[in-house]
């Protein structure tokens, strides 16, 4: 009775608020979400040269007694920073790992000028080198899963952004591997400065606390392999014969000495069949009415300062091939895109390969063709710059400018518009330069976009 009583005076109590009610149960705090692993599957992505990735996995990393060991050695070269030191690993943290070899291999262009077809096959062994072969580090990575410095020693200041990925080995140091070996090969007398490079991009990630000396080792190891099969696939070309040096005659044929890459139209494709693939029909009749309304056309055309300045700024390499790269790599930083790797190398790998098939299947038309130039057809007109010293039909700046901008396009179709725009821009800057007709525009654009559509059906 005494306990019944009891619970009911406490009952009363609590309906009067004299007596607090017990505090809620706190609800489970959200867990924190781990960041997710960038590409964990990137590793079996379809690769250009390599056939086996598997078999270019680098050993396995130290054990963790040396692992250990590194780590000293990493927070001992953190905690003894410098001016210098600290300036290296900002500079080659400013990006993917791709980033700062794309602006390498410009400055190397500007710095030693080639043609067209050449910027084109120096790009496309540069950008193939470097995906192949981050993809056989991923590969790496998460067969081996070593954890990064700063998970073993949780206190330790990293300076640098990191891929959300396996330590070893270092993506940094794929990259700059892969890079400074094909450069080294195309530009033999400056291969030792782009090795110093490859050590300087592949030291700053120690200094920065994000990989382990041996995670960068092997990294640039593993860049050197992959580029060397890039390499002996490019000596191939090296097998073609030599041009023999016959122009045809006659009033329908272009005329000139020693003409730009003549044999460029043989040379190794990524994903044409040949470069006679996608040849066009012949075209117009040097003295069909269709031409000449062509060269109407381009006699007749209004310049202005705006056409003109337009016309030269993609006449330049800054033009026709850097403004794509620089680009691509503004809407990847936007997006965010900087912290994964795989996606800015595929992405520059598939830019820089249909840039290279386009030029290859524009070349084997030329030099089927051998059409005349504008000026061969009326040697009164005038144009913004010199022509080009090679045959007229399809326009090689067309081919290379569709190729690249459908590729952009599938990459980022929030800005089509803008890419189309700029593509066009491209298109019509030869009419305002007096150095192409327009049905080779059309031939040209059409080749362009053929090896885009190639390219991104092998990426699939």
């Amino acid at each position: 009775m005494k306990k019944i009583l009891s619970s009911l005076f406490v009952l009363c109590l609590l309906l009067a608020g004299c007596v607090p009610p017990p505090p809620p149960v706190a609800a489970p705090a959200a867990a924190t979400a781990a960041p997710m692993s960038v590409e964990p599957d990137a590793g079996s992505w379809q690769t250009w040269v390599v056939t086996d990735v598997a078999a270019l996995r680098p050993p396995a990393p130290p054990d963790q007694t040396a692992t250990q060991a590194e780590l000293q050695e990493v927070q001992a070269a953190v905690a003894g920073l410098d001016e210098a030191a600290l300036q290296q690993i900002a500079y080659w943290d400013g990006g993917a790992p791709s980033h700062r070899w794309i602006e390498i291999a410009f400055a190397q262009l500007r710095a030693k000028p080639t043609n067209g077809p050449r910027i084109a096959r120096i790009l496309s062994l540069l950008n193939v080198a470097i995906y192949d072969a981050l993809v056989v580090a991923w590969e790496a990575k998460y067969t081996y899963n070593r954890a990064r410095p700063a998970a073993l020693a949780p206190g330790l200041d990293v300076l640098a952004q990191h891929t959300n990925s396996p330590s070893y080995p270092s993506e940094h140091a794929v990259a700059a591997g892969a890079a400074a070996a094909i450069l080294g090969y195309l530009y033999p007398d400056d291969a030792q400065g782009f090795l110093d490079k490859a050590q300087a991009a592949a030291d700053s990630r120690v200094l920065a606390g994000a990989h382990f000396p041996s995670d960068v080792a092997a990294g640039l190891e593993l860049g050197k392999m992959v580029a060397q099969q890039v390499i002996a696939r490019a000596d191939l070309d090296s097998a073609i014969p030599a041009w023999d040096g016959v122009i045809p005659t006659g009033p329908s044929y272009w005329t000139g000495e020693k003409p730009v890459e003549p044999t460029a139209g043989k040379w190794q494709t990524w994903v044409l069949a040949a470069g006679d693939e996608l040849r066009p029909e012949p075209p117009l009749a040097y003295d069909s009415p269709e031409m000449a309304a062509e060269l109407q056309e381009v006699v007749t055309i209004t310049r202005t300062f705006a056409t003109n300045q337009k016309a030269l700024w993609w006449q330049a390499i800054d033009g026709a091939f850097e403004s794509w790269y620089t680009f691509a790599a503004l809407r990847m930083f936007e997006q965010g895109l900087d912290a994964n790797p795989m996606r800015v190398a595929r992405t520059y790998a598939l830019m820089s390969v249909a840039q290279h098939d386009a030029v290859v299947a524009v070349w084997d038309a030329k030099y089927a063709y051998w059409t005349l130039r504008p000026f061969q057809m009326d040697t009164a007109m005038t144009t913004v710059f010199a022509t080009p010293n090679y045959p007229s039909f399809p326009s090689g700046h067309a081919g290379v400018t569709y190729a690249v901008a459908e590729v952009l396009v599938e990459q980022f179709p929030a800005n089509t518009q803008a890419i189309r725009a700029k593509a066009a821009e491209a298109y019509e800057s030869r009419i305002w330069a007096g150095i192409h007709f327009r049905h080779e525009m059309v031939a040209a654009k059409a080749i362009g976009e053929a090896v885009a559509q190639k390219v991104l059906e092998r990426a699939k």
